[in-house]
C-alpha cells in the first residue's frame, strides 16, 4: 500500500484577520534617586578601587624585585 499525503491546503485569503492594535502601556513613575548617597557611594568605590590597585602594584613590584634579585645575585 502506498502513502498518500494530505490534500494541500488553499491559503486564506488576504485581509481574513481583523486589524488588531495593542495599546502599549503607560510608563511607570521612576522612584526618586538620592544623589548624595549615589555620590558617596561613587567615592567609597572609587577609594576602594585605587586601594585595591596600589595593593596590586606593589605585589607586582615586589614579585618582580624578588625574581629579578634571584637571577642577578
Amino acid at each position: 500500500m502506498e502513502y498518500v499525503p494530505p490534500p494541500r491546503m488553499t491559503p486564506p485569503p488576504s485581509g481574513w484577520r481583523p486589524i488588531h492594535i495593542v495599546e502599549p502601556a503607560a510608563p511607570r513613575n521612576l522612584p526618586v534617586q538620592d544623589h548624595d548617597a549615589i555620590d558617596a557611594d561613587e567615592a567609597r568605590a572609587q577609594n576602594l578601587t585605587r586601594n585595591f590597585s596600589l595593593f596590586a602594584v606593589i605585589a607586582i613590584v615586589a614579585l618582580i624585585v624578588v625574581l629579578c634579585g634571584r637571577s642577578i645575585f
